[in-house]
């Protein structure tokens, strides 16, 4: 019993001496629009924060492609009910997109499939997956390296359209193409 006592006061001590270490936020810390450290000499240096999007610091590719290209920009691939073979018109969005991923091979892709919200939860999984795999064979046919693409299937659960109309379900069987650092 003796043994339990004197463990719980060092795990006690433990977690004091922890938070104890993290002191007091000054003001120049709270700006959450800045990032920055300090120099040699202890004066504070920032830099203006981004978005998230665009170019990473240094001199990174960019994150996504340039959304002034009407073909890059679309990152959505639509597909027919119940169905994961690649639409004729989504065709040229895509050349597009392996052309891009092949000019810049440190860029990585996850390719999210979805569907509409009929058929079972589990189905719906399995065709969300089938879309990805779908669209993840075509950019590998077109040379993009199978270490740029991954995918992961949503199935009905992350819908782009509520409703339980045709025009909402025709929105949510697609692939998103979702560009990651």
């Amino acid at each position: 019993m003796n043994i339990w006592k004197t463990a719980s006061v060092v795990a006690l001590a433990c977690v004091l001496a922890a938070c104890a270490g993290r002191g007091t936020a000054t003001p120049e810390d709270a700006d959450t629009n800045r990032v920055g450290s300090r120099d040699m000499n202890g004066s504070a240096t920032s830099a203006t924060r981004g978005d998230g999007r665009g170019a990473r610091i240094g001199d990174m590719e960019a994150l996504e492609p340039d959304p002034a290209d009407p073909v890059l920009s679309n990152m959505t691939i639509f597909f027919d009910f119940d169905r994961d073979n690649i639409r004729q018109e989504f065709i040229p969005t895509l050349d597009a997109h392996a052309a891009f991923l092949m000019e810049n091979p440190r860029r990585r892709v996850r390719l999210e499939g979805h569907t509409d919200e009929r058929g079972s939860r589990e189905y719906n999984i399995g065709l969300g997956e089938r879309r990805a795999l779908s669209v993840r064979r075509y950019l590998l046919l077109q040379g993009v390296s199978a270490d740029q693409l991954s995918t992961v299937s949503y199935g009905e659960e992350r819908p782009a359209v509520l409703g339980s109309n045709e025009q909402a379900w025709s929105q949510n069987r697609r692939v998103e193409l979702v560009y990651r650092p």
